[in-house]
């Protein structure tokens, strides 16, 4: 494993990079086929001294090539590397977990051990609405932006096209991309 450490508007002291090298090494354990792991530190001049400091974290792993980032804010170093190292963790534990009901589903189909079919449930409910402003990005962008929340999904307008866009993360570690036709039916 290669752990490349560098620091934008800033000097990374020897202590700074045995404790990055200390907590990284941890994600490890959850995923001990990781090929390279790359951090970017920067100390930035913001109003809110609980962002002066801020932590990318880029990890890429043998198996199938998955990429996992995290990005985290902190008054200190150490405080913004304890905080992107848990977004890591639960990352890796939330893939983990979908691999392993993927391979039990998987193998229980593969024996002919079909599951029961659920009963129908309760009418189902929109229990949640989220606005978001979308500002219109090339589809570079919008794969970096995904990549950055940590979602397996992501809604944009195509700065080209003014059309909106649906890209999503693949079982196969690529991307798909939804471009919705708009069908307009008159009565």
């Amino acid at each position: 494993m290669e752990m490349q450490i560098a620091g934008t508007n800033m000097e990374i002291s020897p202590e700074t990079q045995r404790y990055v090298e200390l907590k990284l090494g941890k994600v490890t354990r959850h995923k001990p086929d990781i090929i390279d792991i790359k951090v970017e530190i920067s100390e930035e001049s913001t109003k809110s001294p609980q962002a002066h400091y801020l932590v990318r974290v880029t990890i890429q792993s043998g198996s199938r090539g998955i990429i996992i980032h995290g990005e985290e804010r902190a008054e200190s170093v150490f405080l913004a590397v304890d905080k992107v190292v848990d977004v890591l963790v639960r990352q890796l534990e939330r893939r983990k977990g979908k691999m392993h009901d993927n391979k039990v589903r998987g193998s229980s189909l593969a024996r002919g051990k079909y599951n029961e079919p659920e009963p129908p449930q309760a009418d189902r409910k929109v229990v949640k609405r989220k606005r978001f402003a979308i500002e219109p990005m090339a589809l570079e962008d919008a794969i970096d932006q995904m990549e950055r929340l940590g979602h397996s999904f992501f809604l944009f307008v195509d700065k080209l096209t003014d059309e909106p866009r649906l890209l999503y993360r693949r079982n196969d570690g690529n991307y798909g991309l939804i471009e919705p036709e708009f069908r307009h039916y008159r009565d």
